[in-house]
């Protein structure tokens, strides 16, 4: 019975379905960030925890980082390092909405839009869950992956 969860836990199926669910999340958000960048300063100075010289260079870079690494997880090209980076971000992230909490600041997570429900603990939660997702990514991701596949390729070749 364990060895069969375990089989199904780290199956490398639902490794891909992570894979191109965190993929697409992040550039679904990075979308509105990019084409509303001055608001995205706003939430991100909102948090009060970034240099106030710091936050227009942010709200422009950020969002890039986040559609490059997407876009990367859902070709399936670097997805280690492409994972390593998202979780990093994740991190970043929900330590933001905790320290806000603790502070009991009533401001929005800006993930996805400029105006959306406060931050609240769900939100440390989806985050934690998503971080989650980006570690089972890291070890059992082998499915479809592209650079994978052309290196394969390419090996062959050479033999």
């Amino acid at each position: 019975m364990i060895n069969t969860i375990k089989k199904i836990v780290m199956h490398p199926w639902i490794a891909l379905g992570f894979r191109l669910y965190i993929g697409g999340l992040f550039v679904f958000a990075a979308m509105y960030k990019i084409n509303y960048a001055a608001e995205f300063a706003t939430t991100i100075a909102s948090y009060q925890i970034v240099p106030y010289w710091a936050v227009n260079a942010l709200a422009v870079f950020m969002p890039w980082v986040e559609i490059i690494c997407g876009g990367l997880l859902i070709l399936g090209i670097r997805v280690r390092s492409v994972s390593t980076i998202i979780a990093g971000l994740l991190v970043v992230f929900t330590v933001a909405i905790f320290i806000n909490l603790l502070r009991d600041a009533p401001i929005s997570c800006g993930c996805f839009h400029t105006v959306e429900d406060p931050i609240s603990w769900w939100t440390i939660l989806r985050d934690v869950t998503w971080i989650g997702m980006t570690m089972h990514i890291y070890y059992f991701d082998s499915v479809l992956q592209t650079d994978q596949l052309f290196l394969g390729k390419l090996k062959r070749i050479h033999s």
